[in-house]
Formats: structure tokens, sequence, C-alpha cells
């Protein structure tokens, strides 16, 4: 059975264009046909029954394409990439299509070349097959993500491998680049500028794998056909195939991955569009932008669009398994996108009890890391999907943790499993953010919710902090409070508000590095996102906080003169005389709690956080550091917290012989102060009150937050969020009732502040 779906996701789109398009004729077929039929190693592979699947689709018949083992090789590639290099070679040596693969062999051994290629694996090894077989050299350019067992796959076929700094798109422009001289060939299946010949062959290549299906089929044909889109290629060799004149008008049906769905967004959105694709393990499918000549059949041949997660690909490969066909997830996508038409879409594309549904499989079976559900809408379930993720934040604790980047894939997924646009920002490799944007209809403010995704460490947490149990309304768990259940509810929300239609854009980042430098905000500001105003949902018990303390960080060398410990003649101890500022420090300390408290947050506050000094027992420490965290309050900067520490020393060093020292701030970051009668924090008032039917507290927090960074940006901010307890302690909990309520709150401040 399928898994569950959830209802906010990206619908199916339906072409009307394709009804009455026909496509021309291809000419070239029996020339392909027979030069695949003395390809070495050539046989049709299987057509495969699946007697329980049309029986679960009410239809038919329910076949399968298996592409597991072409030639050798556990893909469809092979059958572009040897028309598309065998033409492209013949041309360049002048040579008739008629020429054998032994008089080809021959021919390059005096004018050698070499193949180039961009690939996800599958395209790649089938050019450096071509390149083997023809006795030459081949390049294969690889995104930065490629498995290693991939590239020894591909080296073992005799290519060269090359590994690019960037994604797929990146390596198909580094590696038309690298084949830009007399010796060089480009064999590669995406079309772009004048780069279309060689393209157009690959494509016309796929049609052996169509012919061999109409022989398998014998009178039948299919209703439909569902074919695994990357840049286009193979789809465009489906639709030209069962588009034609003379054929019988077979539906086509494409399939991508949520998160590189670049076909479904150009026909939705009717213009060119290169999509930010994310990893996915359907990697042969993750593509940015279509290719250029085979938009144009795509726009007009293809019924209906689809889109799948990377979980439903992996439920699709269970089944297949089960059944016999050994599919990757690619292949199986196919299957995940039947299992996405309901009684309604059915209808539409005339499929009934007797209808014949052809699957095509393009990959065989191969490893890759099990995908997490991204199904769930609730924003308690939501909140136990991403603490199961450990996004511990590598820069911190005696062990470091593995960063953002998983949750960060399955963030994205969310996003676009519901349509919602998700743009990946990761300036620092590694400590990736996501930004989820639901696009208004125009003319509304803007709305922006603001969370982390990484959490302190998971060391000396009682139990598994990875465990999200639930007991009693509580949700435990490392990261339950702080914060994902405040990213969850915002997550939700935005779902929520995608259905409202609204003028204005809701904006959610799901942000790395809060529990250090915040690195994941500044870069998203840097980035130029921006908003009318913004909410963070750290857990703040439900209050409005309006206001919060920032802080300096400030270090103290004391300075000594290293000597042997039996000689205080020469030696001058930095560890015992940084004993005077430590208790200068105190006082300091003290009277600031004695300074005028603001308001919301109370008065600033300081404390020695670090010390370190000496290198042995036997000798005078030269030095002696001091780190020292100075929390601030509104009309405190960076300098008067430094020019104040420096008097205090100053005072130190006339007092005492021979002190020296020197002080530097080394990190600061503002405090956040927002008025109580300001427009934000009654809007946030007036919704909290209604959801949860009890006046909100509005106050200020001792902590800090990315709000600060928000508001210095010009943005209004205000902290609203769940209720939870145990910060960074051993037990950390959230209470659920919050969860819902949080994502209810945020769902009606934007249905107001951006309609």
């Amino acid at each position: 059975m399928p898994p569950p779906s959830s209802p906010h996701r990206r619908p199916l789109h339906f072409n009307a264009f394709a009804e009455d398009w026909v496509a021309p004729p291809s000419k070239d077929l029996p020339d392909i046909v027979r030069f695949h039929q003395r390809f070495p190693g050539y046989s049709p592979t299987a057509l495969v029954g699946l007697p329980a699947v049309a029986q679960d689709a009410g239809v038919g018949a329910v076949y399968i394409k298996n592409e597991s083992d072409r030639c050798g090789l556990p893909a469809f590639k092979i059958l572009g990439a040897s028309w598309g290099t065998y033409r492209a070679v013949t041309k360049r040596l002048d040579l008739p299509l008629s020429t054998t693969f032994d008089a080809i062999h021959q021919a390059l051994s005096a004018s050698p070349l070499t193949l180039y290629a961009a690939t996800d694996g599958n395209h790649g090894r089938a050019v450096a097959r071509m390149a083997a077989l023809f006795g030459i050299a081949a390049e294969v350019h690889v995104p930065c993500c490629m498995k290693s067992d991939i590239i020894k796959l591909i080296r073992q076929e005799g290519g060269k491998v090359v590994v690019s700094r960037r994604d797929y798109d990146a390596a198909v422009q580094e590696a038309f680049v690298a084949s830009q001289h007399s010796q060089g060939l480009y064999i590669q299946d995406c079309a772009f500028g004048d780069y279309t010949e060689v393209p157009q062959w690959i494509v016309e290549g796929y049609e052996t794998m169509m012919h061999e299906i109409d022989g398998q089929l014998g009178e039948m044909s299919p209703t439909l056909v569902i074919a695994p889109v990357g840049v286009g290629s193979f789809a465009q060799s489906v639709v030209a195939h069962y588009k034609t004149q003379h054929g019988a008008r077979s539906k086509v049906m494409s399939v991508e991955p949520d998160t590189a769905a670049c076909l479904w967004k150009r026909l939705v959105r009717g213009e060119e569009t290169s999509v930010q694709s994310a990893p996915t393990i359907m990697a042969g499918l993750e593509c940015s932008t279509v290719s250029e000549s085979s938009w144009p059949i795509l726009q007009q041949g293809i019924d209906v669009s689809a889109t799948v997660s990377d979980h439903e690909a992996h439920e699709a490969c269970e089944t297949l398994h089960k059944l016999g066909v050994a599919a990757g997830p690619c292949g199986a996508a196919s299957l995940a996108a039947l299992r996405r038409l309901g009684p309604e879409e059915k209808s539409l594309l005339g499929l009934d009890k007797d209808s014949v549904v052809v699957l095509l499989s393009t990959e065989g079976l191969r490893s890759y890391d099990v995908p997490r559900d991204v199904s769930d809408d609730d924003p308690v379930a939501l909140t136990r999907a991403l603490v199961r993720i450990d996004s511990t934040n590598p820069a911190l604790g005696s062990q470091p943790g593995p960063g953002e980047t998983e949750i960060a894939k399955f963030i994205c997924s969310w996003f676009e499993h519901r349509d919602i646009d998700a743009h990946w920002v990761e300036p620092v490799k590694g400590r990736p953010s996501v930004v989820g944007v639901v696009k208004g209809s125009g003319g509304g403010k803007r709305l922006l919710l603001n969370g982390h995704a990484d959490t302190v460490t998971l060391l000396g947490y009682d139990g598994d902090p990875l465990d999200p149990k639930i007991e009693n309304g509580k949700l435990y768990g490392r990261g339950s409070a702080d914060m994902k259940s405040g990213l969850a509810a915002q997550m939700v929300a935005a779902a929520d508000i995608k259905k409202l239609q609204l003028a204005g854009d809701v904006i959610v980042t799901a942000v790395a590095d809060e529990e250090l430098e915040s690195l994941g905000t500044v870069s998203v500001l840097a980035a130029g996102w921006r908003a009318d105003a913004a909410i963070v949902s750290e857990c703040t018990d439900m209050a409005i906080t309006r206001a919060h303390k920032g802080f300096v960080w400030l270090e103290i060398d004391v300075h000594g003169v290293a000597a042997h410990g039996s000689r205080p003649d020469l030696g001058y101890d930095a560890i015992a005389k940084s004993g005077y500022v430590l208790v200068a420090l105190d006082r300091y300390a003290a009277e600031l709690q004695q300074r005028e408290a603001d308001p919301a947050v109370g008065p600033p506050s300081a404390h020695a956080s670090l010390i370190h000094g000496g290198e042995e027992v036997s000798s005078y420490p030269a030095k002696c550091t001091i780190t020292l965290e100075r929390r601030t309050v509104a009309n405190e900067s960076p300098a008067t917290v430094e020019r104040e520490i420096r008097d205090i020393l100053d005072e130190i060093a006339a007092a005492t012989p021979g002190f020296k020292y020197d002080l530097r701030a080394t990190f600061s970051r503002p405090p956040f102060h927002m008025t109580e009668d300001a427009a934000l924090t009654q809007l946030v008032r007036k919704h909290a009150e209604r959801v949860t039917h009890g006046e909100p507290r509005i106050s200020g927090a001792p902590y800090w937050t990315d709000s600060a960074l928000l508001l210095e940006a010009g943005i209004p901010t205000i902290l609203f969020g769940p209720r939870g307890e145990g910060f960074h302690a051993k037990e950390e909990f959230v209470y659920t009732e919050s969860i819902v309520q949080t994502a209810q709150i945020l769902t009606q401040i934007a249905k107001e502040f951006c309609a």
C-alpha cells in the first residue's frame, strides 16, 4: 500500500496542451534499432507484469520495463549514450552510419579523441563504456556530493573522474569547458545554447526501449506511460514515441523528485525556470533545468506532471523488490507516481478496469540512505520527526556534532513536498540553512518566521536524547524545547497559510548555528532575505517576549615573566596577578547588579567564564588569559563595555608594580528591544489571546536570540513560542498542546498581517 499523504502536498498538474498534440514521427528508428541489435551484449530488457499493483490501482494491467541490466550496466542510459556517441564520432571522423565498431576503433587509433561528460552516475558509466569500446579516453565530471562507490564504478569502466566543487549543473558546464579542444568530444543529454545535436541523438537512442515495449505488449496499447524526468531527454523520447500521428495516443505522465521539480514548475508557471534543487535519493533526476531541446516537446506532450518524495520512492522500491523487480529510486519513482492517482485523476486520464499502464524503471538496485517520511502535517508529529534527527552544533561540546545538513535536507524536502519553494543557503560548507517561501499574490506585507535547527550537545542527557517520547502531555528529547517545537509550528503554519492565498509572502528561515555565533541568520540576511515583520518561535512559555539582553565576549591577557620555579627573582607570576583581576571583576559584577535595571530585562551582568595559564608546575607562567562575558542592555555597546573593563585594568596596573595586560573584544551581539505598544507586539497579543483564551504575558528575557539580528537589520521582531523546560539540561521537554496553539497563532497572525 502507498504511504500516507499530506493534504497540503504539491498537486498533480494536468497539461491542456497535450490532449490533441501530435509529435512528428521518427525517421531514424529502424537505423537506431539495428544499431542496438548489433551492440555488444544487447538483448531486450524484460517487461514484467505486476498484477498486484494493477489490482491496487483498479486497472486491467500494470507492466514495468525493468532496466536493471541493460548491456551489462544497471540503467537505460547506455541506449542514448551509445547512439549519441556513435553518431558524434562518425560525424567527427566523416564516416558513414554503416561503419562497424571495429572500423571506428581502427580509425580512432590514428586520430584519437577524448570523450567528455557530466553525470550523477549512470550516464558517465555509459560514456566511459563507449570510450573503452572505441579504444579512447573518457573524462567524466561528477558533482561534489557523488558517492565514492559510484566514482569507483565509473573508473572501473576506464573513465577518468573529475569531482566538481559544486552540484550537477556546475559539473555539466565544467565538462563542456574541458571538452573545448581539437580532440575533445562532449557527450551530454542536456541541450543548451548551440549544443543541441548530440543531445538529440541521445534522445533518439532511447527509442529502442519503446520499440521493445511495443513488441512485448503485442496487440495491447498502453493507456498510460509513466516516465521519470531529470533534464527531460528520456521523457522527450517517450513523448515523441507515444504521441506520434500513427501511434495509439497513449497518455504520458512525468515524475520528478519533490526537491528537483524543474519540469513541474516550468509547466505550472509558464516561464523558463531554473530551480534550486536539493539532495535526493533519486540522484539521476536531481536536475535544476529542463533541457532546451526537450522543453518544446514536453510542454506540449506531457499529459500530467507529478512529483514524489524520497520516502515515496523508497516505499515503491520496497514494493518492487518484493515483486522481484530490482529497481532503484529513479526507476521506482514511476510506481510512486501511479500511487498518487486518485479516482478523479484516473478518470481524467481515462483509466479504468481495462486500462494498461506501463511504468518505466530506468535504473537497477543501488545503495542509498533510507529517507525520512515528510508527510506529517501535525506540529507535534513534526516536532518528533525533527527531534529524531541529530543536529548537534559541530562547534560545541567535547565531541563535535554532525551539524545541520541532515535536518536541512529533511526541512527542504518537507517544504517542497507541499510546493513551498525551498532555498538552500550554505556559505560555509556543512552549515546549511533553509529558507521556505510561501509566495503571496502580491501587494501584501511580508512576514518572516525564524527558527534554529541546531541543538547543543547530546552528552549528559538522561536517556536517549533522540527518542521523542510523549508522556503526560510533554514531548521529551534534545531540542524539543530549544527549539524544534517552535520550528515545527512555523513549518506547519506555513503549509496552512499557503491554502489561504494571502497577498503577502510568508518566509520561514530554518537556520544553522544559533547556539554559537548565529551563522545561519547572518547568512540568510546577507543573502538578502527581508520582511516587514518577524517572529522567532523560541520557547517563551506562550509569553510575548519583546526584549532581551545582548552580550560581549572579551579576553584579558595578564602578562608575566617565564622563569624556573626556583627563581622568584626572575619570574613574574601571571596567574597570581590574575587574582587581582578576578577580585576586581567580582566587585564589578556586583556593581552592575546595583545599576538601574532595564524594566524588561533587568540590570546588566558580567562573569568570568574561562581561565587558562601556565605550561608546567615548575615554571612561572608567562601569561594567563581570562575570558569574560558581559551581558548588555539597551544603550550599551561593545565599545562602552570595553572601556569599562579597560578602566578596571588600568586601576590595577596603577596599583600593582609590573602588571601588564592586553584586552580584546572577541565577539558581540546586540540587545533586542521592542516597545509594548508596538503594532507587532499587539498583533501577537491579540491572536495569542484568541487561541489560548487567556491574557498572554508581555515581558523580557535574560538570554539572547537571533531576534536581535533581525531587529538590527530593520525588521520589527517579536519572540513568541511554546511552553518548554530543560534548555541545555539533562532532561528537556515541551508541552504538546502549546506546539499546536503556536502553529494556530502564527497562522492567524499571518492571515491578518499578510492579507
